[in-house]
């Protein structure tokens, strides 16, 4: 059986809705009934992992991935080691781009994570996918972007091509454990993002690039609170300072295809962007 956790997201849904859809032994882990999901679930919840190594069996394969929260770190180390007491053939965990310990906000998280599945014994995948171009549209409100990420180009991708990833590493038989850099179509800077949302979307769309300060400053105004709002700030600018702008063809390698376009992405959320 395939695991699915955080199966009402972004990723968890496609995944969840494509592998049942053809025909594989899934069970959605949900916090609440979720009967659009299209897919058999039990509620379990990550602040209680029991409740979810209550759901492993010997050679199943678990998808884990979540939101992030405080427990974030402590709940996924707890979940590994469930699942490694389980006899769970795989683990396949999604992670971010530039994880590390020590490194800021989420990149310091799944950095803690990602370190504690490499040494539970598991066989694992750990999926490295850079932002996600599913955030864009909340990014965009009111068709105006800020940001402190500068003017070079940040590779973003598609969150259905990570459920694609995830799919195709959980139905082929478990292989040597190792990372996959995940990366969308080739990168833009925010302003080129944001003219091609305006082309798509027939209406205007721009980026506003501020200094870290004036960033923080108006994440603080949106009822962002400090340091949160500095380290985000700060993290936009590491982001976009060139390291995030190179792709990989790992899309491809696992999948069969190309990453989806951004030309894509827009035309099948252009209601997001409403």
């Amino acid at each position: 059986m395939i695991v699915i956790t955080g199966a009402t997201g972004n990723i968890g849904r496609a995944l969840a809705g494509r592998l049942h859809g053809h025909g594989h032994d899934t069970l959605a882990v949900v916090r609440r009934p979720a009967d659009d999901l299209g897919s058999p679930y039990a509620p379990a919840d990550f602040d209680e992992p029991r409740t979810i190594g209550a759901l492993l069996s010997p050679g199943d394969r678990l998808f884990l991935n979540s939101g992030i929260w405080p427990g974030f770190v402590d709940a996924h180390r707890a979940v590994i080691d469930l699942a490694a007491e389980a006899g769970v053939a795989q683990i396949v965990a999604v992670s971010v781009r530039g994880a590390a310990p020590g490194a800021r906000l989420g990149m310091g998280m799944h950095g803690l994570v990602d370190a504690h599945l490499r040494k539970s014994g598991v066989p694992y995948a750990i999926l490295q996918p850079s932002g996600f171009m599913q955030t864009l549209p909340r990014d965009f409100r009111d068709g105006t972007m800020y940001g402190s990420y500068g003017h070079t180009p940040v590779n973003y991708i598609d969150t259905r091509d990570i459920a694609d990833v995830a799919a195709a590493l959980l139905t082929s038989p478990v292989g040597p454990s190792r990372e996959y850099l995940l990366t969308g179509p080739p990168s833009l800077s925010h302003d080129a993002i944001a003219a091609q949302a305006a082309e798509v979307l027939g209406r205007e769309v721009r980026y506003v690039n501020l200094s870290v300060p004036e960033m923080a400053a108006h994440l603080e105004g949106r009822g962002v609170p400090q340091p949160f709002a500095g380290e985000l700030a700060e993290l936009q600018a590491e982001t976009g300072d060139g390291s995030w702008a190179p792709a990989t063809g790992v899309v491809r390698e696992v999948t069969g295809h190309a990453p989806r376009t951004w030309q894509d992405f827009l035309t099948d959320h252009k209601d997001a962007f409403a």
